[in-house]
């Protein structure tokens, strides 16, 4: 892939994040059905672009770090506007956890809490690009990336199962 293909695949990537934010932030406006549509179309496209842009990265950019553009305040907004959204579909049933092996009862989970955590760590970096206007794409990309590998991949996959149950049924 050259440098112009790479750089094209990384903004396909911040129009992908800030597509899914933009969904988040307007959930107070939506239909459950729309949403929940919107989240099915975005959330595979997402882990599609942070695994397989994994070694395309230039690494010529001005960015050493991330800065955090989502506060508690409004990471709690973005949870509980899904969560109202969503009603009583909002738990599920947690079978990856960690814990699960040694527990006898269920560990419920969050729809809104996962979406929450993946929107956080998007909307930091759509937010760090726009900051730098596209100067620290590839490193806000990376730090993303990373982020993506050690921790909101298995978010990701995890809520496609109850979202898909919302939108599908049985």
């Amino acid at each position: 892939m050259t440098e112009q293909d790479s750089k094209a695949r990384l903004w396909e990537t911040v129009a992908a994040a800030t597509r899914f934010c933009l969904a988040l932030e307007n959930a107070r406006e939506s239909e459950k059905s729309e949403f929940v549509a919107e989240m099915l179309g975005c959330l595979p496209r997402l882990y599609i672009l942070f695994s397989e842009t994994e070694e395309e990265t230039p690494e010529n950019d001005n960015l050493s770090f991330m800065a955090s553009y989502v506060d508690e305040d409004y990471y709690e907004s973005i949870r509980r506007s899904t969560e109202a959204l969503l009603g009583p579909d909002d738990t599920f049933l947690e079978t990856f956890e960690e814990d699960m092996k040694f527990s006898d009862t269920p560990i419920a989970s969050s729809v809104s809490e996962c979406l929450a955590d993946i929107f956080q760590d998007l909307y930091n970096f759509v937010a760090n690009v726009k900051e730098s206007e596209g100067e620290s794409l590839a490193g806000a990309f990376r730090e993303c990336q990373e982020n993506f590998v050690a921790y909101w991949s298995r978010t990701l996959c995890n809520v496609m199962r109850p979202l898909n149950q919302i939108r599908y049924g049985q």
